[in-house]
C-alpha cells in the first residue's frame, strides 16, 4: 500500500507528539484558484526571503476565524479576495528559520480561495511576486512536497468537476 508523503508526515507529528515534541505552531494558507477553458490555475506569490514560490500564508490573529485570517493574508501578500472556503483543502508542514536563526516546525491548514478580484496595487506588492500556473505545473514549483501533493490533487478534483 503507498502512503502519500503528507499522510506519512502526520503520522510522524503524532509520533514526536506522543513522545513529547514541541508542537507546530499552526498558521493558515489561501489556495487562491480559477476556472480556465484548459482547466484550473493556481496563484503563487514568491516569499520575501528566497524567491521561492509559495502561498499566501501567514499567522492567526485573535478573534479571527481561521479561513478569514488566510482570506487576509491574501489581501496583503497578493492583492486578492474571492469565494473562501470555510473548510480546509488539507495541511503541509515546513520548517520556518526565525530571525534568530532558529526553525520553528508549523502545521500550515490551507483554505481555497476561487479569485474574483486581482488588484493593481497591495500592501506587499514592492516585495511579492504573484502569478498564475495550471495546477499540475504549481504543484512542481512550490518546495514542500506535502503541498505540492495538496496541490496537485485540488486542481485533479476541481478538473474533474468543472465540466
Amino acid at each position: 500500500m503507498l502512503i502519500s508523503h503528507a499522510t506519512r508526515n502526520c503520522i510522524t507529528e503524532q509520533i514526536r507528539r506522543l513522545f513529547g515534541g514541541t508542537p507546530p505552531r499552526v498558521q493558515v494558507a489561501a489556495l487562491p484558484w480559477r476556472q480556465r477553458e484548459g482547466g484550473i490555475e493556481i496563484m503563487l506569490i514568491t516569499s520575501r526571503d528566497t524567491g521561492r514560490w509559495v502561498l499566501p500564508k501567514g499567522w492567526p490573529e485573535a478573534g479571527e476565524q481561521l479561513f478569514e485570517s488566510a482570506a487576509r493574508e491574501a489581501a496583503e501578500e497578493a492583492g486578492i479576495s474571492g469565494e473562501m472556503a470555510h473548510i480546509e483543502a488539507g495541511r503541509y508542514f515546513y520548517g520556518k528559520v526565525l530571525d534568530s536563526g532558529m526553525e520553528r516546525r508549523c502545521e500550515v491548514l490551507v483554505f481555497p480561495m476561487e479569485v474574483d478580484h486581482a488588484a493593481d496595487d497591495w500592501p506587499e506588492k514592492d516585495e511579492r511576486h504573484r502569478e498564475w500556473f495550471p495546477a499540475a505545473e504549481a504543484s512542481r514549483c512550490v518546495r514542500e512536497q506535502d503541498l505540492g501533493e495538496l496541490i496537485a490533487q485540488f486542481g485533479a478534483s476541481r478538473n474533474k468537476t468543472a465540466t
